[in-house]
């Protein structure tokens, strides 16, 4: 045949060129591949909604002259301290070993600034860390790393991990070039020598047992201390009821949106739900137990501006946890360092780079030349700056529908553009009455 007339060559929609650049990679090192972030495939997610400003149907409030609260309240169930908060956005939980010392003192600083709260991670406390973080939740992880009762009783709260959104069912890694000194010390591992997180509690098997470790806090903290419950989505609405029963004062549900040190790509890419397809499971939950705003609810993963948090408030939500949208505010990725990330193999945006130990910026490191390159000071202060615009922006939204505090928000601000996020959200589809699943045209 003349060439001149051949069908030119395209790439299955199956076998596409990263499929087959998957399949050539392990087949030549016969291991699977480790990466940091969350999902990177397309999932339907909080662009899919749009809220409905006030027009002659409903009354907004005038700009900035009548006031939109933003204040929460976290823990009020049975806690004789619970957290309060000025603005519903929380920093999730980033280990000190996935983030340098110089990170989690940055994070703490910038919640500080605007009244919010910041959280551990998996590896215990750091000084620092304390020190800059007016409110801190101490997460008590299945590895126990770094656990102890003395940092535990200087949380203002404990946020007990069940599982994580970019790993539900599944524990982490921290590769051996992140295991420092210092978090080799705090963590009772050996120095450069690979890390993997049990993916269950040693101790607990089910929410029986969970009812007893959360009474054993509560005398461990004599009552003071609100207990939450955080689990990745993916039995939203059973996971948040047990959480429920077994006393939780707050159930945390993260998306697969929401990122990781390290973990497998199969795993982030494979398994959970949607942050979407979850809230609203879980706030039914809450209301068919009678404890919609009792319990409170955060949700995470892939929480990144003020419409997404008025989104997710709009659906139920108390507050929502960020996590990598605050290491992009401390500075992390930054395009004007796109040849240090080049040379290690990545490109800003990418985050390929988290489990490698190499970032440019001094954030996800342990090399103590890269750590020194964040500023915890500027960085804090540009976390805050982020946090308050979010908070801005979700406050501006809730004035054009009319709402004089954004937990007034609800469902019927919303509609959805694609019939999945109609479904998931359980919200109309936009120019219809419609929501899939629950009524007809």
């Amino acid at each position: 045949m003349d060439n001149h007339h051949r069908t030119p060559p395209r790439f299955s929609a199956t076998f596409d060129p990263h499929s087959i650049a998957e399949i050539q990679r392990a087949a030549a090192t016969g291991i699977y591949d480790i990466r940091g972030a969350g999902a990177k495939r397309k999932l339907p997610h909080f662009d899919d909604l749009l809220f409905l400003g006030a027009s002659i149907s409903r009354y907004p409030l005038e700009g900035y002259r009548e006031k939109c609260g933003t204040d929460v309240v976290l823990g009020s169930r049975f806690a004789k301290k619970p957290v309060v908060l000025k603005t519903p956005v929380t920093i999730a939980g980033m280990s000190f070993g996935a983030l340098s010392g110089n990170a989690k003192e940055a994070l703490g600083r910038g919640a500080s600034a605007v009244g919010t709260s910041t959280t551990t991670g998996d590896g215990g406390m750091t000084p620092e860390e304390r020190q800059a973080s007016q409110t801190l939740v101490y997460q008590y992880l299945p590895s126990r790393y770094g656990m102890n009762l003395e940092d535990l009783l200087k949380a203002d709260a404990i946020e007990v991990v069940i599982g994580q959104g970019a790993k539900p069912g599944g524990g982490g890694m921290l590769l051996g070039q992140k295991i420092s000194p210092r978090v080799a010390k705090m963590r009772n591992l050996p120095e450069g020598i690979d890390q993997r997180s049990a993916c269950r509690h040693p101790d607990w098997t089910g929410p029986d047992d969970l009812e007893i470790k959360i009474e054993e806090l509560r005398e461990l903290t004599d009552w003071e201390k609100p207990i939450y419950v955080k689990v990745g989505a993916s039995r939203p609405y059973y996971d948040t009821a047990l959480a429920v029963k077994s006393g939780a004062d707050v159930v945390v549900i993260d998306g697969m949106q929401g990122g990781t040190a390290a973990t497998q790509d199969v795993f982030i890419e494979n398994v959970g739900l949607p942050i979407l397809a979850a809230i609203r499971p879980a706030v039914q939950a809450l209301q068919d137990l009678g404890m919609h705003r009792k319990v409170q609810l955060i949700v995470s993963g892939g929480i990144r501006s003020g419409a997404d948090m008025a989104k997710a408030l709009a659906l139920g939500a108390d507050a929502v946890a960020i996590g990598t949208a605050a290491l992009i505010a401390l500075g992390d990725n930054d395009p004007a360092l796109e040849d240090e990330y080049r040379k290690i193999g990545a490109t800003a945006g990418a985050y390929d780079d988290w489990h490698e130990g190499l970032d440019p910026v001094g954030i996800t490191t342990q090399d103590p030349v890269l750590a020194a390159r964040l500023d915890p000071v500027r960085a804090g202060r540009r976390l805050a700056n982020f946090l308050s615009v979010m908070t801005m922006e979700a406050q501006i939204i809730a004035r054009a529908c009319g709402k004089s505090h954004l937990h007034n928000l609800e469902p019927e601000d919303l509609v959805a553009l694609t019939i999945e996020a109609a479904a998931m959200a359980r919200v109309p589809l936009a120019g219809t009455e419609w929501i899939p699943g629950q009524s007809k045209f």
